[in-house]
C-alpha cells in the first residue's frame, strides 16, 4: 500500500492487558494514527468492546485475500482448460466461451473465499499461541517517515507492549 509516496510498514506488538492496549490506542491516536491503521487481535473480544477498541477485521485476521487471489488464478486456468478444446466447435461462440470462463473464475474465487476464511492470516499465525494465552496483538500501520516516531513512543510510554517485528502490508 502506498500513501502520499511512502511505503507502509506494519509494526507488531504483544500487550499483556486490554488496559495497556487502550493506553497504546490513546497515545497513537494523539500521534495521528487513525483506527484505519491500528488493528487489535485478541481472544477477549468483549474486553475490546467494553474499552471501545475495534478488533481487526476479517480481512486482517484471515487469509481470505491471498486465497481469493489463488482461486481466481486457478479458476482462470480451469476456464481455459474447459473452453480451449471447445473453441474449435462452430456452435461455441465467443459469448459462451467468455461466460464459461467467467463462471470458472467466479467459482475459483468463491472456493478461495471459503478456504481463506477458515485460515488464520499467514503473517499473524506466529502469534497464535500468544493470543490463545490471553495476550493482545497490536498491529500498527505506519509510513517510513513515521516509523521511528511510533517506535519511540511505544518504547518510552509502553514498555509492557513488546515489539515483535515488522512486515510490509
Amino acid at each position: 500500500m502506498r500513501i502520499r509516496g511512502c511505503y507502509m510498514k506494519r509494526l507488531y506488538y504483544l500487550s499483556p492487558s486490554v488496559e495497556s492496549v487502550e493506553a497504546v490506542s490513546n497515545d497513537l491516536h494523539e500521534k495521528g494514527i487513525t483506527d484505519w491503521h491500528f488493528h487489535i487481535i485478541s481472544k477477549d473480544e468483549a474486553g475490546l468492546f467494553s474499552h471501545h477498541l475495534q478488533s481487526a477485521s476479517l480481512i486482517k485476521r484471515t487469509d481470505v485475500v491471498r486465497f481469493v487471489e489463488r482461486g481466481v488464478i486457478a479458476g482462470g486456468f480451469l476456464g481455459l482448460l474447459f473452453t480451449m478444446p471447445l473453441a474449435y466447435v462452430e456452435a461455441f461462440t465467443l459469448n459462451v466461451w467468455m461466460a464459461v470462463s467467467f463462471f470458472c473464475v467466479l467459482l475459483g474465487s468463491w472456493a478461495g473465499f471459503i478456504g481463506g476464511v477458515s485460515q488464520e492470516n499467514y503473517k499473524i499465525s506466529r502469534f497464535h499461541d500468544h493470543i490463545s494465552a490471553g495476550q493482545h496483538l497490536i498491529m500498527v500501520d505506519v509510513t517510513q517517515e513515521n516509523e521511528k516516531l511510533i517506535r519511540c513512543v511505544m518504547e518510552v510510554r509502553h514498555p509492557e507492549a513488546v515489539a515483535q517485528g515488522k512486515s510490509s502490508i
